[in-house]
């Protein structure tokens, strides 16, 4: 009879090991729902069936279900007690796998170093000292795990000692020693650790390299590199990052082409590096020559666009990844927000923004940031008010977000008022914070109260104004006609005034007119930036409404002579997800041209009919009076609006972006289309915002 039931034994076990197999298989693949249905259809489930299930709900997050399961168990070993504490440190419940450890009624030295280690993962290094000690038979895991603890915690004089007091040094224990040397700089007694290894193994190399990359040694960690005996693909990135990340992009591009196997994170590390030394084109070779990408690639070159003003290229990449099914990751989402703010394309902000809701990042005070100032930029100034509204606490970064916002889009009240509520709330104010109060004056001519905050900054609220802030009160002054005293202001700063005091300055001659302090102003700033073409254009605007023609071609002359280059003037807008540009004249390329152009000949028309005339002294060419009344119809924020009347519905705004600052006759022109034609416009240049309807501007005509 015996001898009949050993098959049948050895059978049953075989399945049961099989099916084990399976759960376990089915976890690791998040199919947890698989899993347990394996199990519950097993005739006869043995400890390790129980205990395999139970560690499945726990790597799936779910120790609810686990813990459930584990009270149902008919036995349980160890191992299964085990299980559950280690389950619960992974799931950051060092609690509840305390209140298990200290009721299991058996303990041995996995159950001991399990807890140390949830202590340690959760930064409880004391707790983790108290129970270490009290192990009686630790073994080479249980003084690893608690030396790892004490680095973490950077207490590495005393993780010395222990390392001393252990009683087998294996590879791994050094290797730890010799990362938390590396940590704090103690890169001697690292390198004294390390040559002193009976036995060193890729790892060992590896954290010694990454040492000297980490502590801006990489010349050293390449001498290194170069004797290591067998490397690994985390050695070849380690030592590319640590080229790319101290701008040695020649030599990074060298060992990148030396690599035997170009692991993802390596061609990651590639994409920034080139990406952050300005070869874009350079990074996106590499991008497409990858046969593998994960999220970090996508983002990596996401990241690189968007911050090399390849803003569109951004989006079309975003969209592409979106295609092919690829989950964006936080970094990916960040990238995009800011793009989304740069370009203001509210419908790709909006869907990121869902996005962001989705994966539960939208709670992140980092983020509601973001999403308030992307919200702004994007003229949804009550949507960037409703997420300042619903988040608490707010930090310095929110508040100091919303009151730009405010500034931004010349609403003075209301940035003022959300500035006392915010020191009311005993929040701290700083540099952004007046920058954003002294801005939203200037913009809309409050100079009794720009003055008076200004004055209080270092007395009331013990911040030293900078020379930002004088910028701010120059353009302050200037903005309400008192050129003068804003001259008197520069003179008397404690600092040098830099580049933007003095464009304030002549930012405001240029409005009132002043034609001796134009070309102080003009003179000061081509000596601090001799390339920059802005005081030229301004001097040029001032000399042409003069009619002084030679003036602004002798300025043209000596722009040719020192090579500086104008900024061409351009706006976009965006319909349907997609963002069209459009650059001033008649020889513009765009698929609609025909139809713009028709739009404007119907606008021109309603324009005289209510009165309007265009003002030629914002033309800048000596050209006869009729070429420049033409020029000025086909600036680019006319092109834009009136595309944005061809494709925008009835009922929603239409916004525009300029890169530049928004021409006088095309303010006066946006505001009469906005009145006969009945629709909400909203143009964001580079200094502001500007709200249109119904023949007014939110500027009131002061900017």
């Amino acid at each position: 009879m015996l001898c009949l039931l050993l098959p049948r034994r050895r059978y049953c076990t075989s399945v049961a090991i099989a099916h084990n197999s399976q759960i376990s298989r089915y976890a690791r693949l998040g199919q947890i729902e698989s899993a347990r249905r394996v199990f519950d259809e097993m005739p006869d489930k043995g400890i390790v069936s129980w205990n395999s299930m139970i560690a499945g709900y726990f790597q799936n997050n779910r120790p609810r279900e686990a813990r459930y399961l584990f009270d149902k168990m008919p036995e349980r070993n160890t191992v299964s007690w085990n299980g559950l504490i280690s389950g619960y440190v992974k799931n950051g419940m060092v609690s509840e796998a305390r209140k298990v450890f200290d009721v299991m009624p058996e303990r041995n030295v996995v159950s001991w170093t399990a807890m140390v280690r949830g202590y340690v993962q959760e930064g409880l290094i004391s707790e983790a000292e108290t129970l270490f000690w009290q192990i009686s038979e630790k073994n080479v895991v249980s003084w690893t795990v608690m030396l790892g603890g004490l680095i973490q915690a950077r207490r590495i004089d005393e993780a010395w000692r222990l390392f001393d007091l252990m009683p087998v040094k294996d590879v791994v224990a050094r290797t730890n020693m010799i990362s938390g040397y590396c940590q704090e700089g103690r890169l001697a007694e690292a390198r004294e650790l390390f040559d002193s290894m009976p036995h060193r193994n890729v790892i060992s190399w590896t954290t010694m390299i990454s040492g000297y990359i980490h502590n801006g040694q990489v010349d050293v960690a390449r001498k290194l590199f170069e004797v290591m005996p067998e490397k690994n693909e985390v050695s070849w990135t380690a030592m590319l990052m640590g080229y790319t990340q101290s701008g040695r992009i020649e030599e990074a591009s060298e060992l990148f082409d030396a690599m035997p196997a170009k692991a993802v994170v390596a061609c990651n590390a590639m994409i920034l590096g080139l990406g952050q030394n300005g070869e874009v084109a350079r990074a996106r070779q590499v991008f497409d020559q990858m046969r593998e990408k994960d999220d970090g690639t996508w983002s990596a070159m996401i990241k690189v666009y968007g911050r090399k003003g390849f803003e569109l290229e951004a989006l079309n990449l975003f969209a592409v990844m979106q295609r092919e099914g690829v989950r964006s990751n936080f970094p990916c989402l960040i990238s995009i927000l800011s793009v989304c703010a740069t370009l203001a394309s509210l419908d790709h902000g909006r869907q990121v923004h869902a996005e962001l809701v989705k994966s539960q990042f939208d709670s992140d005070v980092f983020v509601a940031s973001i999403l308030i100032t992307m919200y702004v930029k994007c003229g949804d100034l009550v949507k960037a008010r409703q997420i300042f509204d619903q988040f608490s606490p707010k930090d310095i970064v929110m508040w100091n977000s919303i009151i730009t916002g405010y500034a931004q889009h010349g609403l003075a009240n209301e940035a003022l008022q959300v500035f006392h509520e915010m020191c009311s709330s005993g929040m701290a104010t700083d540099d952004v914070t007046f920058v954003g109060v002294l801005s939203a004056c200037s913009y809309t001519g409050k100079v009794k109260e720009g003055l008076e905050i200004f004055e209080s900054m270092k007395s009331k609220y013990l911040v030293e104004p900078k020379t930002e802030h004088y910028a701010c009160m120059v353009d302050l002054l200037g903005r309400a006609g008192l050129v003068n005293d804003a001259m008197d202001l520069i003179h008397k700063m404690p600092v040098e005034a830099d580049a933007i005091t003095w464009g304030a300055l002549l930012g405001a001659c240029r409005t009132h007119m002043n034609m001796d302090l134009a070309e102080v102003a003009a003179k000061k700033l081509l000596q601090l930036e001799p390339k920059n073409a802005g005081p030229y254009i301004l001097l040029s605007n001032i000399y042409a409404s003069k009619g002084r023609w030679s003036d602004v071609a002798e300025l043209r002359r000596n722009m040719r002579v020192r090579k500086v280059s104008k900024s061409p003037g351009c706006s976009w807008i965006e319909v349907e997800k997609r963002v069209h540009m459009f650059t001033g004249g008649v020889s513009m390329k765009h698929p609609e041209l025909s139809s713009i152009m028709k739009m404007l000949e119907k606008l021109d028309a309603m324009l005289r009919e209510a009165g309007y005339y265009p003002d030629s002294s914002f033309v800048l060419h000596d050209v006869d009076e009729e070429e420049k009344v033409l020029s000025l119809g086909y600036h680019s924020e006319r092109l834009a609006v009136a595309f944005g009347l061809l494709k925008v519905p009835e009922g929603m705004p239409i916004r525009v972006m300029k890169n530049l600052r928004v021409c006088g006759d095309c303010h006066s022109a946006i505001k009469l289309i906005a009145k006969v034609t009945g629709r909400e416009i909203i143009l964001r240049d580079a200094n502001r915002f500007h709200h249109f309807k119904e023949g007014f501007c939110s500027c009131k005509d002061y900017w």
